[in-house]
């Protein structure tokens, strides 16, 4: 069985995470949603709601899971037999730090990387300016699945 990770902090999932964890089901047997606990970003959603709205965002993908994991993400695919690693490329710059992580995951654990380019409507999305925009009010509804949408809307009001 060929068994993928996608890891990731999606604090919060965004159209697209959402599209290379489609695109990613279609080509494994198995993916696995990893939610990853990332030390130097400051979290708005705790690990449990991040893993809640991508079990209800996925949920129409037969073939994929979600997990969380504190630690290497070397040791998680060698502990959970996985074949490889699934990331998207927005940018160049995007590229230059996930080549250095593909190859730092081969050498640590045989498990290759396989980087897949963004679609192009979804090109510069990111958790980070999701969050920023939506705390100044601006409208992510088209960045966003509404289930999200309504979450961060509602955390943002309470901060």
């Amino acid at each position: 069985m060929k068994r993928a990770v996608c890891p990731g902090s999606f604090d919060p999932i965004t159209y697209g995470h959402l599209d290379i964890i489609k695109r990613a089901s279609a080509q494994f047997d198995e993916v696995i949603v990893a939610v990853l606990e990332n030390r130097t970003k400051s979290s708005l959603f705790t690990v449990a709601e991040r893993i809640e709205m991508i079990t209800a965002t996925t949920a129409h993908l037969s073939n994929v899971k979600v997990d969380s994991w504190s630690g290497l993400l070397a040791d998680y695919c060698k502990t959970n037999s996985i074949n490889a690693i699934v990331k998207g490329l927005r940018a160049v710059t995007d590229f230059d730090y996930e080549l250095q992580m593909a190859q730092l995951n081969l050498q640590a654990s045989g498990v290759e990387t396989m980087l897949m380019a963004t679609a192009p409507a979804h090109s510069f999305l990111s958790s980070s300016l999701v969050k920023e925009l939506a705390h100044y009010g601006g409208d992510v509804s088209t960045m966003v699945p509404p289930t999200v949408n309504a979450a961060l809307k509602l955390r943002v009001a309470g901060k």
